[in-house]
Order: structure tokens, then sequence, then C-alpha cells
């Protein structure tokens, strides 16, 4: 793997890992607390993306098709939110979590491989193999309920989670590279219309809005400006990488939170999570050499 997408990657990976310890701090915040950082995200990275996109100058036609691109990704983001929280909903997170994480870059391997014509070789599916072994090993657990309704609902959420991370990492790769667009202008003008998206469910319950930002403005702010950061380096790094190798390799914030999860919030299950490092660990060192 190119040794700048492998950097980019394992800076994304860590910044992931902070932005879901500001997330998690947040508790129950649900769709709010999504819409609240997308706008932050909208509002920092908004302005940037339109003079981006004054400065690169693209024909009218062109710009047209970047914004199409950016409309997919937003939808594409959104729906990931509201069937994850569903999930939550409807099912245990030791059941939606793990399968979510896994399926998502084990889809996006194979059409990737399949249908894309990427060629990571064996080194490379190894990697990803265990990847994605070691993100299920992590995040797997007993479920808290023995209902078999819930577990059930569980399963089914966490696949279509996965199938919606696999559709928006395969739909912005192309976008940034078969498309050329930038990244910033890309984030940014998606960060915009997932704001708008929201905007009109949420906004019905302002008041509730209103106090969720009070009680946790600095977590909003936190996540509202650490996420697109981090998802920027993913961006970039998919302009350098095959998202075959991309994909499982930042799964690597995974491990992270895990493990901060461990030591700093007193999570149990350590032996679990140190297994699971070690062979994402190794994952992420066959991808390297491939």
């Amino acid at each position: 793997m190119n040794g700048v997408a492998l950097t980019l990657v394992l800076i994304a990976a860590v910044v992931h890992a902070i932005w879901n310890l500001a997330a998690k701090q947040v508790g129950d915040g649900g769709a709010r607390f999504v819409f609240l950082y997308y706008t932050v995200s909208a509002v920092i990275f908004g302005p940037i993306a339109v003079v981006q996109l004054c400065l690169t100058g693209p024909q009218w036609t062109v710009l047209a098709i970047w914004l199409l691109a950016a409309v997919g990704t937003a939808v594409l983001h959104v729906g990931y939110g509201i069937v994850l929280q569903r999930g939550y909903a409807v099912g245990d997170l030791s059941v939606v979590y793990p399968l979510a994480r896994g399926t998502g870059p084990l889809l996006s391997v194979l059409v990737a491989v399949l249908f894309l014509h990427e060629h990571p070789g064996w080194s490379g599916l190894l990697g990803a193999f265990l990847v994605i072994s070691g993100v299920l090993v992590i995040s797997s657990g007993k479920p808290t309920h023995a209902d078999p309704t819930r577990r059930r609902a569980g399963v089914f959420y966490g696949l279509l989670t996965g199938a919606f991370i696999a559709a928006y990492t395969l739909w912005d790769a192309h976008s940034v590279t078969a498309l050329g667009i930038p990244p910033i202008a890309y984030f940014g003008a998606g960060s915009v219309f997932q704001s708008l998206l929201m905007a009109p469910s949420v906004l019905r319950d302002r008041a509730s809005v209103a106090s969720l930002w009070r009680r946790h403005r600095r977590q909003i702010l936190t996540v509202g400006l650490l996420s697109p950061v981090g998802y920027l380096f993913v961006l970039y790094a998919l302009r350098l990488a095959p998202v075959s190798l991309v994909a499982p390799a930042r799964e690597l914030s995974i491990v992270l939170g895990g493990l901060a999860a461990w030591r700093l919030l007193g999570e149990a299950q350590a032996a679990r999570r140190l297994i699971g490092s070690l062979v994402v660990l190794a994952g992420i060192a066959a991808i390297a050499v491939a």
C-alpha cells in the first residue's frame, strides 16, 4: 500500500477514535446530536468548499455533476445514521456494532475486487480478512437481551448499516477519483446537504435540540470538527490507494477506540480487546506491504 496513503489512514484512525470518545460522552443524543454536529461541520467546511469551487472554476456541467455527487454522499450518510440509530433502538449494541463495522469493509473489498477490478494481491486480501476478523473480536460480546426477536432485529440492522458503510465508501471513492472532485469541496458540500436533509424532522422539537446544545456544546463542536477532518484524510487516501485496502485499514480506529474505552472509561473484557487488537495490527501490517 502507498506509504502516504497508509499514513493518512492511520492519522484518520486516531482522529476517529478521539471524536468517538467525545460522542460517547453525549449518551442518547440520537438524531438531534447527529444533526448538530453535521451543522457544525457545514458551518466550518461549507464556506471552504465554496472558496475551493470558485478557485477551481469547473464548468457548469462539471459543477452540476459534483453537486449531485455531494447530494448522493449526503443521502447515504444520513441513511447510515438513521439505520444505525434504529438498530440501537431495537437491538443490542453488542450485535449491531460489530456486524456494521465488520460488514462495511468486507462488502467494500468484495465490490472493489469483483466489480471495480481492483487487485490488492494476496497480502492485501489477507490483511483485509485479518482486520475484519479482529474488529469482530474486539466489538463482539454477549447480548444483554435473550429475546430472539431483538437479536434478529440487531442482526438485520447491523447488516443493513454495514451495507450503507460500504455504499458511501465506494460512492466517495468514485467521486474523489473517477470524477476528480476535490475532497474538501466534496465533503463541505456534503455536510451542508446532510444538515439540510435532517433539519425538517429534527427541528420539530427545537427546545430539545437547544437543550442538547447547551448541555453538550463542547462535545458537539469536537465531533463537528474532528469527524470531517478524519474523513478528509480517508478521502485523500482513496486518491492514492485502492478502496479494497483503504476501507479495512481505517478500521484501526476500532482498536484505538476499544483500548481507550478500556483504559479511560473502565470498560471490561480487556483480554478480548487486546487479542482483537493484535489481529487487526497483523492485518494492517499485511496491508502495508501489499
